[in-house]
């Protein structure tokens, strides 16, 4: 098991790191959606170009929030992510999960023909049903599923 880093931040407090992340997120998806437009050629259909954008460039997992005994469980599947590769954000009353990947192909003497595997972007933000003590949180990755533990507020 494998711990991930957790971000820990509080009310009064700000994250730069992930105001810089949604902020390139958000230029990337941008970008994505005048691509689809300028692609069709016509107007009319930015919510959709946008939605279009987001679906190719964010992988949004399954994910499960459990509460039992004063815990929070939160179980997201994600695949094919290293730990260094995931962080995870925590504030009072939510949990953010972001990670990024890449492939590369080893200098080897075969040729590939196909080649599924690129650079993918996870982003899940879970709202939780009660508040958390953002100091007493976990979280670790084994076998492509993230497990992050909340101790409920007092």
């Amino acid at each position: 098991m494998a711990h991930v880093a957790v971000e820990k931040v509080n009310e009064s407090s700000q994250s730069p790191a992930l105001t810089n992340k949604l902020e390139t997120m958000a230029g990337r998806v941008r970008q994505r959606a005048y691509e689809i437009f300028a692609d069709r050629g016509t107007d009319g259909r930015a919510i959709d170009d946008w939605l279009q954008a987001e679906r190719d460039l964010i992988f949004a997992p399954e994910s499960e929030v459990v509460e039992k005994d004063g815990k929070i469980e939160i179980r997201v599947a994600a695949p094919g992510f290293k730990p260094a590769e995931t962080h995870v954000t925590v504030l009072p009353d939510a949990v953010i999960v972001a990670a990024e990947s890449s492939h590369k192909h080893e200098e080897t003497n075969a040729n590939v023909f196909l080649c599924e595997f690129g650079a993918r972007n996870l982003y899940r933000r879970l709202d939780l049903p009660n508040r958390i003590n953002v100091d007493r949180v976990t979280a670790s990755l084994d076998d492509g599923m993230l497990r992050i533990t909340a101790q409920r507020a007092a």
